[in-house]
């Protein structure tokens, strides 16, 4: 836009300078040669009362000469009363042009070597007519001409320069807000709720800064109406599960009714979370400090020995590698607990009793993967799998549960992708990005995203080769 206002002025300028410079320069032109002529005239109009007193040479050749102009003038008298042509000064005009002069009366211009010559016609005492002939040089005719056009070019280009210059102040006003626009567009679809827009500039753009401001202020009452609602439906979860708790206790003792009550007390707590996690939220305005996150080894230890209960009564073998010194991912712990759970329970529920799986976790300068494996028979279609709510409760099917991984690690930057494990069935590893860019394009759904692989996938794969 800034650059169209700025093209624009440059054009209209530049035709308004030429339709007055253009005629304006032909005047100038013509004025210094009517200047040119009407010296010539006086010049001639000096010698013509000589002329009418006396026609001896002599005494025109002083007044020819007091005039200071003998180079450039001449003198054509006729002959007559027995007295011969007399000439004074060097001609230049041809004899038809002296002799149409003398017969017309009239004075007239005509073109010579290096200028014009003009004709001025004089009564003698006798009745004849004489011709005064003046030169006018080409010079005289064009002076003053060039400097003259020479401003008029500089007063265009300082007007044009000028137009140029205010049009893209102009631009810079209208452009300014229309990019303030754009950043808080796209900070707004990152999911920093607290993006706004200052209401300012041209009304066209103040009236969209307003209207981006309402909605983003819809969009935040539209959200912390939705978090009332899942509080809400979550605390209703409370009074089913009080009664399962209180049932548990008449379970006597053994190793299902202790799964039993920790399953019930786990789950009490996850609706805990959830409830004041909803009501707790606040619109996300800048990406997550440095203190901010969690141990991703802590709750990679805590979960595992959540599952390996339930691994050792389904004789499953299991391990867990690189989760011995802490590592810091910008993730909050409930929601990694969340996506391992997820994860585990997906191999639990849908690979044989038996069936070993492990996790792994990578640490590296950029990013953290989790890897999450087992030897199950594998996804057959991971794109499918990536899919909201897209699950059959078939073998290899996964449900919500990947959704829920993907989110956790496109909340970082990072991805999600699945693949064939070392044991032989499906690996899914969770991509948690460290350095706090922006998360890429959320386009399509479920979609397997492809980035460049950096140190830490280099160093992963070569583990995976040994």
């Amino acid at each position: 836009m800034r650059w169209a206002l700025v093209k624009v002025a440059l054009a209209v300028t530049t035709m308004v300078v030429l339709a007055f410079a253009v005629p304006l320069g032909l005047v100038i032109r013509e004025l210094a040669r009517d200047r040119a002529f009407s010296g010539a005239e006086r010049e001639a109009a000096a010698v013509a009362p000589a002329l009418s007193i006396t026609t001896d040479r002599d005494q025109l050749e002083r007044v020819v000469a007091s005039a200071g102009s003998d180079a450039g003038m001449a003198v054509h008298l006729p002959a007559g009363d027995g007295q011969d042509a007399i000439e004074l000064g060097r001609q230049r005009a041809a004899d038809q042009d002296i002799a149409a002069v003398r017969k017309l009366g009239r004075a007239s211009t005509t073109g010579v070597t290096g200028g014009s010559t003009l004709l001025q016609p004089v009564a003698l005492s006798t009745g004849e007519i004489a011709v005064v002939e003046v030169y006018v040089p080409e010079s005289e005719v064009t002076n003053g001409v060039g400097t003259a056009w020479a401003v008029l070019a500089a007063v265009g280009a300082a007007l044009i320069l000028g137009s140029v210059a205010v049009a893209d102040r102009l631009g810079v006003r209208m452009v300014r807000p229309a990019k303030r626009l754009v950043e808080g567009a796209r900070e707004l679809g990152e999911g920093k709720l607290g993006a706004r827009v200052p209401e300012e500039g041209p009304t066209e753009l103040r009236l969209a800064a307003v209207a981006f401001n309402s909605m983003a202020d819809q969009v935040v009452q539209l959200l912390a109406n939705e978090r009332e609602l899942a509080a809400d439906l979550s605390h209703r979860l409370r009074t089913p599960l009080t009664v399962l708790r209180l049932n548990t206790a008449s379970l006597g003792e053994g190793p299902a009714a202790d799964q039993t009550r920790t399953a019930v007390e786990q789950l009490e707590r996850e609706v805990d979370t959830i409830i004041r996690t909803a009501r707790e939220a606040k619109p996300q305005t800048a990406a997550a400090g440095p203190g901010a996150g969690c141990d991703a080894a802590e709750v990679v230890r805590e979960r595992m020995a959540f599952w390996s209960a339930l691994a050792e009564d389904e004789g499953r073998k299991w391990r867990v590698a690189g989760a011995e010194r802490p590592v810091r991912i910008p993730v909050a712990g409930a929601d990694l607990a969340a996506a391992l759970d997820a994860l585990l329970g997906n191999v639990f529920r849908h690979t044989p009793e038996g069936t070993a799986f492990a996790v792994d976790l990578h640490n590296g300068e950029d990013a953290v993967i989790v890897l999450v494996s087992d030897a199950g028979p594998g996804i057959p279609d991971p794109e499918a799998a990536m899919a909201r709510g897209r699950g059959s409760g078939s073998d290899g099917s996964t449900g919500l549960g990947l959704d829920i991984v993907r989110r956790l690690a496109e909340s970082t930057g990072g991805d999600v992708r699945i693949g064939s494990s070392v044991l032989g069935g499906t690996e899914v590893r969770i991509w948690i990005q460290l350095d706090g860019r922006t998360p890429a394009g959320r386009g399509h759904r479920g979609a397997v995203r492809r980035r460049r692989p950096g140190r830490l996938a280099a160093a992963y794969h070569r583990s995976r080769s040994h």
